[in-house]
């Protein structure tokens, strides 16, 4: 088992002991975002929207260092402190994901990392053209 570990300036340092996202062979495990500005690590301003669309940012970012895109994207975890802001994070998919989605789940959780409403994770096939032996 090759295990690499993918880092990438335009998403948020890691805040704990852990890695941006970990790649063995294709697949890629991306850890949790949330809603942190990668330049000033705080959370980003305005509503829950603002933080939905930074989360997918931030995983955007490590997907693409890892050399994925979010078509390469199997799984997907959305973690809300307020459930009933699920259809806004379907709205806000839509511009990130085509058919056929991701497999997915939503969980509502009583707290997150720096007081964050939302937070995601993903777990990524990368295209064998796209793998790059390591």
């Amino acid at each position: 088992m090759s295990k690499q570990i993918i880092q990438s300036d335009k998403a948020p340092q890691a805040i704990g002991t852990y890695s941006q996202a970990v790649r063995v062979d294709r697949t890629v495990y991306l850890s949790g975002q949330i809603p942190l500005m990668p330049e000033t690590m705080t959370i980003v301003e305005g509503d829950i929207g603002a933080q939905i669309t930074q989360v997918f940012d931030n995983l955007q970012a490590v997907a693409e260092a890892a050399g994925g895109d979010f078509s390469d994207i199997v799984k997907l975890n959305v973690f809300l402190t307020d459930l009933s802001h699920f259809p806004l994070v379907n709205e806000i998919m839509g511009r990130y994901f085509q058919e056929p989605y991701p497999a997915r789940a939503a969980i509502g959780v009583a707290a997150l990392p720096k007081a964050a409403d939302v937070e995601m994770d993903a777990i990524m096939v990368l295209k064998p053209q796209e793998y790059p032996a390591c």
